[in-house]
């Protein structure tokens, strides 16, 4: 790890930990081998640059060569050689970048390989494409032929380990939300070396098999994806909400709250006959959606006098909510412009995070150095100019937050507004009502189990 690349990751850290998310976690830390054993991490893909950055932050001790999709690299030459600075390596797929495209997957894969011979690590993400939902997508078997060709490099006298892993996020698309990294328990690939020399194939299964079962174990797995939009707004509902506080899962608590997403998630996989709850379930979600609220906006209850001192807390912070319009209006546009550019919504916390926090704040950052600095010069001298442009530019971090804080105070109230509309209304009443009866219906269901 060279001083640039230590820098480049000690910024990552700042803007991640400090400002993008809430919280982060990681659990079974102890379980990635010792600098210097070959290990190839095989992990789900929930987001999309977000996961191989969580990755990088939770292994201190080496840099990590990342194998992630080549559309993040198509940014331009200067985002391909950051990207890469950062151990990323390209992955072309056929049904995004085209056949003739993956003929360049050849020199990423050697060069995987002979890093993992090397004692290095990397890290892959088998389904070879990220989700938009929490759930398992199938595996490609490159991963474990990379694993077992590296082991081939070294005459098969080195133990390539495969370390199952996964990553899981709050929300996916909100700023300030929480992730969690997770590793499980390492599988040599030893025992499997005779095996591959005569049926490789074989081999890659059963190897395979276990990493897969590791993975879906440790992550929320929601298979039934025909249903996912009702089982997903059950689970993040008041009474999932609910639910998890009961098992001991604090507000900010995501492993806790991971564990009990699963049980409900297993407790409905064990129903015999779901499809009036899921239909119930669609109908309230289809409402809210069509009266721009959430499903936390109805269980608040604000009354009048609450949301009319917000209000005014809103509109005597609105000089300094207009003074923060620099930098943060092009730090938080930017990604959505580029996001819409895709057309892909899982690229938006890597727009977020990975352009606007590390790349665009940088840049947003000298401009504003240089252009008050030598702005000021003349009127304060030197000394005070550059002092106030180095304050200011310090404080871009603190001043993006404060926008953000300002403009989603403003969205929850305009949303409670309009709950505490949907309440009073006849069609309202008629789908809280709809939603207490699907509650009531499932708290029988998880007290079954």
């Amino acid at each position: 790890m060279n001083l640039l690349y230590l820098n480049f990751k000690g910024f990552i850290r700042l803007m991640t930990n400090g400002v993008y998310y809430k919280k982060t976690f990681c659990i079974g830390r102890e379980n990635v081998p010792e600098k210097g054993t070959p290990v190839l991490i095989a992990s789900n893909h929930q987001n999309a640059l977000n996961d191989a950055l969580g990755f990088l932050l939770t292994i201190n001790d080496r840099k990590v060569h990342f194998i992630v999709r080549a559309s993040v690299f198509l940014l331009g030459k200067a985002a391909d050689r950051y990207l890469r600075l950062l151990g990323l390596l390209p992955a072309f797929r056929m049904d995004h970048e085209g056949l003739n495209a993956v003929s360049n997957n050849g020199a990423t894969f050697r060069d995987s390989e002979k890093a993992l011979a090397d004692g290095k690590t990397v890290v892959i993400f088998p389904e070879a494409g990220h989700q938009w939902i929490h759930w398992l997508g199938n595996f490609t078997f490159g991963y474990t032929k990379m694993a077992f060709d590296a082991a081939e490099l070294t005459g098969f006298t080195k133990d390539i380990k495969i370390l199952p892993a996964c990553n899981h996020y709050s929300k996916y698309f909100d700023f300030k939300t929480s992730l969690l990294i997770r590793y499980g328990t390492p599988i040599s690939l030893e025992p499997y070396y005779e095996l591959y020399k005569v049926k490789p194939r074989t081999a890659q299964r059963e190897v395979n098999k276990l990493v897969r079962e590791q993975i879906s174990s440790m992550m929320l797995n929601i298979e039934d994806v025909e249903n996912y939009e009702a089982i997903d707004y059950i689970r993040t509902s008041e009474f999932g909400d609910k639910l998890a506080a009961s098992q001991g899962a604090g507000k900010d608590d995501l492993p806790a709250r991971l564990e009990s997403d699963k049980k409900l998630v297993a407790a409905l996989a064990a129903q015999e006959d779901t499809s009036k709850l899921y239909e119930d379930s669609l109908k309230v979600v289809g409402f809210l959606k069509k009266k721009r609220i959430e499903d936390i906006n109805v269980s608040k209850n604000s009354s009048a006098l609450n949301m009319a001192l917000r209000f005014v807390g809103l509109l005597l912070l609105s000089p300094l909510a207009l003074a923060c319009v620099w930098p943060s209006v092009p730090v938080w546009i930017l990604p959505r412009y580029l996001q819409k550019k895709t057309g892909d919504p899982m690229y938006c916390g890597t727009f977020l995070l990975g352009i606007s926090c590390i790349f665009t704040l940088r840049i947003l950052g000298l401009a504003t150095l240089l252009g008050v600095g030598f702005g000021l010069s003349s009127s304060l001298g030197p000394a005070i100019a550059w002092s106030i442009a180095a304050a200011y530019v310090l404080l871009f971090p603190a001043i993006g937050l404060f926008e953000w804080a300002w403009c989603y105070w403003c969205r929850e109230l305009f949303r409670d507004m309009r709950a505490r509309k949907v309440r009073r209304s006849e069609e309202g009443k008629a789908i809280l009502s709809l939603r207490e009866d699907i509650f009531s219906r499932m708290n029988k269901i998880c007290k079954s189990e």
